[in-house]
């Protein structure tokens, strides 16, 4: 394993230009050549990014030269009005109360006591952009605690008319002692859920879905919808209900493992679904199912192209749209690469398909199953592991294991998922691109001057700049000089027996320390010492 680059700091100005002529040189091989342009269609206005400008508050790539764009695709036709759908079940079976395993399903490890169930039939009319929704909660009280009550997050509910709450059931009875205020919903409970007990809540809603902000997910465009939180979902209960408030960057929201099953009917035919899980069509219904997983997720288009492989029985697609068919397929190949590596350094991948979507977003954003890049990697791919598409991409798809598989608290220890997933770029590029490592330290970690605790939440930094330069990129920092202390058997040994301890649940810092020590003989208390505020 190659040491990892210096950054600048503490050099004298002479040395600093030389290393920065050096990482000009480098850093411009992962620009389009004029042998390799991105296909992009007429109508779009291109920005060729230049990797050595001012760095800016985004966590993961040095800034465009010039403002970059919101690229516009064509809009659609002015919806017509349509008739209200209203959620029934698939024909061909019953509604089950509760989502159930098939007997034919992929096995998987099931943790201690009943996961929460979510069961969806959904009506979705995507020229009107909106959803009604029937959803039904399976909730087994595994808190350890008696509960008068349960706080339930509704992200939609933040967008003005966008969630419009119709009925709720407790186990058959209505509801009438609830709140909702912002995205906290807190329900009364007529009797006291006791320690093991179960309880049935059931809910209708319509989702009138609002447009999407640049720098989020959730929302529509003129040719793609991306529904994203997108439900009422009940929240972690750790000595209290984790439901934190939003921060002015980062990631606040926290998720038990659930199992879900979506009934998706669509009102036109030709639109094309990415989603969390494999589609199982069941005459106008189609069904979604995934377990274990912290969300569902889907992202609809009349406009996808798709391009498919496996790992396995992994089934991987990537979406994309016309004119950058070479970027969906480069994203594809290293899809395949890295869920190929991971499963082998990590742990085997926790769900049965992976789906890579192309939306306008300022970077990447994970969700189980399903992860989103920006349209503007796409624009720069031009055919190399050298870029952002393929780093980040990575980056997004490791966040399966170090998010989706074991689970943290996003708001108070981020470092727990990014600074994994961050470092599993460096794990991808060491091994299928070893003479990029180099290249990857100097454009993804050195070139921002990282620094900071490493265990930062997301209330303690004035700038998401800092705040990314902690959690991310020290904290890919410490993991290197852990791997080189430990030395590649024991730390993946480590790794995959964190991974399966935590499969399915939600890890502390205090969890990742413990396993780390029973799998070393190595004396790593001055690197927590170095990059951590908090004793471990």
């Amino acid at each position: 394993m190659p040491l990892r680059p210096p950054t600048f700091r503490g050099t004298n100005q002479a040395v600093q230009i030389t290393l920065c002529l050096l990482l000009l040189t480098l850093l411009s091989a992962c620009l389009p050549t004029a042998g390799m342009p991105p296909p992009i269609p007429p109508t779009f206005n291109l920005v060729t990014v230049d990797p050595n400008a001012t760095a800016t508050a985004t966590p993961f790539q040095p800034a465009a030269s010039t403002p970059v764009p919101t690229y516009t695709f064509t809009p659609p036709p002015s919806p017509t009005a349509t008739e209200t759908l209203t959620p029934i079940p698939p024909t061909v079976t019953n509604t089950p109360e509760v989502v159930t395993r098939p007997t034919d399903a992929p096995s998987e490890p099931q943790p201690a006591g009943n996961r929460t169930q979510y069961l969806f039939h959904v009506n979705f009319d995507y020229a009107a952009r909106t959803l009604n929704v029937d959803e039904t909660i399976r909730y087994y009280n595994n808190t350890g605690t008696t509960l008068s009550e349960i706080v339930m997050a509704v992200p939609p509910n933040l967008w003005t008319g966008a969630f419009v709450l119709g009925a709720i059931e407790q186990d058959g009875a209505a509801v009438t002692d609830f709140s909702l205020s912002g995205e906290r919903m807190n329900i009364i409970l007529p009797q006291a859920l006791n320690v093991g007990g179960a309880t049935t809540l059931k809910l209708n809603f319509t989702l009138n879905i609002p447009p999407k902000t640049y720098e989020g997910t959730f929302g529509y465009l003129g040719y793609q919808v991306n529904l994203t939180d997108w439900y009422p979902f009940i929240v972690p209960y750790s000595g209290g209900w984790l439901l934190h408030d939003a921060a002015a960057f980062g990631e606040h929201l926290v998720y038990d493992a659930s199992d879900f099953e979506v009934n998706l009917k669509v009102s036109d035919p030709s639109i094309v679904i990415a989603a969390s899980a494999p589609g199982e069509v069941d005459g106008e219904w189609t069904r979604y199912r995934i377990y274990g997983a912290r969300t569902i997720v889907f992202s609809a288009s009349d406009r996808y192209l798709v391009s498919e492989s496996a790992v396995g029985a992994v089934k991987i697609r990537t979406y994309y749209f016309e004119g950058f068919e070479g970027a969906g397929e480069g994203m594809l190949q290293a899809a395949v690469q890295a869920v190929g590596l991971f499963n082998v350094k990590f742990g085997p991948y926790p769900y049965d398909s992976l789906s890579v979507v192309q939306t306008e977003v300022p970077d990447g954003q994970e969700f189980d199953g399903l992860v989103f890049l920006a349209s503007k990697f796409y624009a720069e791919y031009g055919g190399s592991a050298k870029s952002n598409l393929v780093s980040i991409g990575v980056h997004e798809i490791a966040h399966n294991w170090w998010f989706g598989l074991v689970g943290n608290d996003h708001a108070l220890e981020p470092w727990l998922d990014e600074s994994l997933a961050t470092y599993s770029e460096h794990v991808f590029y060491s091994y299928n691109f070893p003479s990029y490592n180099d290249w990857w330290w100097n454009f993804r970690v050195n070139y921002f001057g990282p620094g900071g605790w490493v265990d930062s939440t997301v209330y303690d930094h004035a700038t998401f700049r800092s705040y990314v330069n902690a959690t991310y990129l020290n904290g890919a920092n410490f993991l290197y000089d852990l791997n080189i202390r430990m030395g590649d058997d024991d730390f993946y040994r480590f790794l995959r027996d964190y991974t399966a301890r935590y499969s399915h649940g939600r890890a502390t810092a205090y969890d990742f320390f413990a396993v780390l020590r029973e799998n070393t003989d190595a004396n790593v208390e001055d690197l927590i010492d170095a990059y951590f505020q908090g004793s471990y």
